[in-house]
């Protein structure tokens, strides 16, 4: 469990965060929405420990993470733009995060599902926006850690890639795991999730599950849902 107590976080003159109460719990997929610059990479880099908040707590399983960072031996994170040496091969960052995590045990079936064994002898440079991803993907997910981070994961990636993720995270849901999921994709959000965190100017607009949002906003799709908060047209 992560619980998230009066969470600030400012840039200069810019709050970023402002006074974030949240508690993640749940055994399945939440979907982290909201417009570029609401705060959601932010939040998450927080979780990480990769930024450091202004003001507030995190605590992961009850412990602060100021003082515990072993805590993130259990959570794989897939950032929004990986920024890989390219000079390295997808087979050299891939024994490299085998070192790092030792549990390592699933970067084998991950290569096939995408059909990645004739790239990872590349080095990272000369390869494709959509195969980076991938590999992006397989070194995220292949230590089969219980908590996933996953910040636009269908970035670059094509229709049949974008259908085998979709599978992979229904199975990792089914196996209960926790999964928060950034996308702008709202076909995407609404296949995979059953629970949504959307996120305006640092605020929490909106906390709960999938059809109650829906039913709240009289929608049928989560994309006309997310509309109507962007367009305040009813207080959440």
């Amino acid at each position: 469990m992560i619980k998230i107590n009066n969470l600030h976080k400012s840039y200069k003159k810019n709050k970023v965060l402002k006074g974030l109460n949240l508690t993640f719990d749940h055994k399945g997929i939440l979907a982290l929405l909201g417009p570029n610059g609401s705060g959601k990479t932010t939040l998450l880099k927080c979780i990480l420990g990769l930024i450091i908040p202004d003001e507030g707590q995190i605590l992961f399983q009850g412990k602060n993470i100021k003082s515990e960072f072993k805590y993130r031996t259990e959570i794989g994170y897939l950032p929004q733009i990986a920024q890989f040496p390219e000079n390295l091969t997808g087979n050299e960052l891939i024994d490299l995060m085998r070192n790092i995590k030792p549990r390592t045990n699933r970067a084998e079936e991950l290569i096939k599902l995408f059909n990645l064994e004739n790239e990872l002898d590349k080095k990272m440079g000369n390869l494709s926006g959509g195969n980076k991803q991938k590999i992006n993907i397989v070194i995220a997910m292949m230590s089969d850690d219980p908590f996933l981070i996953l910040d636009e994961p269908s970035t670059g990636l094509d229709p049949l890639s974008i259908r085998k993720l979709k599978a992979l995270l229904t199975e990792e849901k089914n196996r209960g795991k926790m999964i928060i999921v950034t996308t702008h994709i709202m076909d995407l959000a609404e296949d995979l999730a059953d629970k949504v965190l959307f996120m305006l100017d640092g605020k929490i607009r909106y906390n709960g599950g999938m059809m109650e949002l829906l039913d709240q906003e009289e929608e049928d799709s989560l994309e006309n849902a997310i509309a109507n908060l962007l367009e305040n047209k009813k207080k959440v």
